[in-house]
């Protein structure tokens, strides 16, 4: 049961992490933030704000309070009372219990505010708007196409595409896959290096079992603008995607390869492995952004007519693309946060503005942790076209490559978002750029 606020000490994460709450360790305190799943341990974990995803909680001892409780009052934004330890693995909160407060709503409506919920369902019926849409998932590994072993069966893509009215899927192969593992600090990283030539031998391996989804299914692959325009649900697409530009080891001319044998379109430049190409968000900097090997990547990108993801890259990786780029950047899963911590997923205002900024887009993915439902999922991609405009934002779910839940797990519950985003204030066209257009118009002018 939630209890009423006693005489007890509230401190908050600026104390925590100057060190001022020290001479607290022993006594009952109160701390407001975000209760995650758990850390590596398997304890309750209070953090600042939400994290990106449950592989992503803040490296930092002081940035993380573990707690004890007897109660379970889900995920999400909570105040909670108790006995607070310091120990070398960092604070504890004993015998922890949620305490009412106003904090809770003020702190959720600024995670992820809605434009204006409406108080009854949209007049608007979902299914029409998505019948005059191209809708896209800028980010997907549907079908479990990820999987190493290339004799695994794949799970149905184009059945729920159809049920729900997605047209089209960037299908995401992982280029770094057989380094990248989830590490005991509950995160993933990049374990080894690869030796020459391994991670281009395996992506021609993962390009085949891609494509043998797409035939097996019966999917349509999109190779230029004039196909995705015609993209419709009844006849589900792809846009061969990879995750990670590892396999080109830092060679342009694998550019071409790609695109003429695998029909590549969508290039997103790094993923959980510092590569030839730049530095990731989620590990130290080693190359100070993007290298002058990744720019003359982007350069045949653009040539070509490749869309260019800078998903995992660093602010400085971004901001030197956005000054490199003649096309539209696009970022295709992740969402905002305007308290960034060191290694987060999540991304600040001015990083979603330089994307913005060269006519791209940013895709706002599922995690669970953040968007606990597609109600709060709306909320989240009103929060970033509040900050960039409704034409650079849409729709990535990560589909299969979360390390956790989603709260969009199912291509069949595309109507039950377009309602949420209906509800949330956003007009039939709105929501018709969101749920594709946004990408579309970057696609085309990538082929331009």
């Amino acid at each position: 049961m939630v209890q009423a606020f006693s005489a007890v000490r509230a401190i908050d994460w600026h104390e925590l992490a100057a060190g001022d709450a020290d001479a607290l360790a022993g006594q009952t305190v109160r701390v407001a933030g975000w209760l995650s799943s758990a850390d590596s341990s398997g304890r309750r974990v209070l953090v600042a704000e939400p994290p990106c995803c449950p592989g992503c909680l803040p490296r930092q001892q002081a940035a993380r309070v573990g707690v004890s409780m007897a109660s379970n009052p889900g995920i999400g934004i909570v105040t909670l009372e108790g006995t607070l330890h310091l120990s070398p693995l960092g604070w504890h909160m004993g015998e922890a219990r949620p305490v009412a407060s106003g904090f809770g709503r003020r702190r959720l409506l600024a995670a992820a505010p809605l434009l204006c919920l409406a108080a009854a369902a949209p007049a608007i019926d979902p299914r029409a708007v998505l019948a005059d849409a191209v809708s896209v998932d800028v980010h997907s590994h549907a079908g479990k196409v990820i999987l190493r072993h290339t004799d695994a069966p794949f799970l149905p893509v184009a059945e729920p595409m159809r049920a729900g009215g997605m047209a089209i899927v960037c299908l995401a192969m992982v280029a770094d896959a057989p380094t990248v593992h989830l590490a005991p600090d509950h995160h993933l990283h990049a374990y080894r290096e690869p030796g020459p030539g391994e991670l281009y031998a395996y992506a021609q391996r993962a390009f085949a079992r891609l494509h043998e989804l797409v035939r097996t299914q019966s999917l349509a692959v999109i190779t230029d603008a004039a196909g995705l325009r015609a993209a419709r649900a009844e006849r589900p697409s792809v846009i061969v995607t990879a995750e990670g530009g590892d396999f080109l080891e830092g060679d342009p001319d694998r550019v071409d390869e790609a695109f003429e044998r695998w029909h590549l379109r969508h290039l997103q430049l790094t993923h959980y492995r510092i590569n030839e190409l730049g530095d990731i968000q989620t590990e130290p900097p080693v190359h100070g952004g993007l290298t002058d090997a990744g720019a003359a990547v982007i350069r045949r990108c653009n040539a070509r007519g490749i869309v260019v993801d800078v998903a995992h890259g660093t602010i400085d990786l971004v901001r030197r693309a956005a000054a490199v780029t003649t096309k539209p950047l696009v970022l295709s899963h992740t969402s905002l946060t305007k308290r960034p911590r060191p290694f987060t997923r999540l991304i600040t205002p001015e990083h979603a503005k330089l994307v913005a900024g060269t006519g791209g887009m940013i895709g706002i993915w599922p995690v669970a942790e953040l968007f606990p439902d597609v109600t709060a999922l709306a909320g989240g991609i009103a929060r970033m076209a509040a900050e960039v405009g409704v034409d650079h934002v849409g729709l990535g779910t990560d589909m299969l490559g979360l390390v956790g839940a989603s709260s969009f797990d199912d291509y069949a519950r595309l109507p039950e978002l377009t309602a949420a985003l209906l509800a949330a204030g956003f007009t039939a066209e709105d929501v018709r750029k969101l749920l594709g257009g946004n990408y579309a118009r970057v696609f085309a002018a990538s082929m331009a």
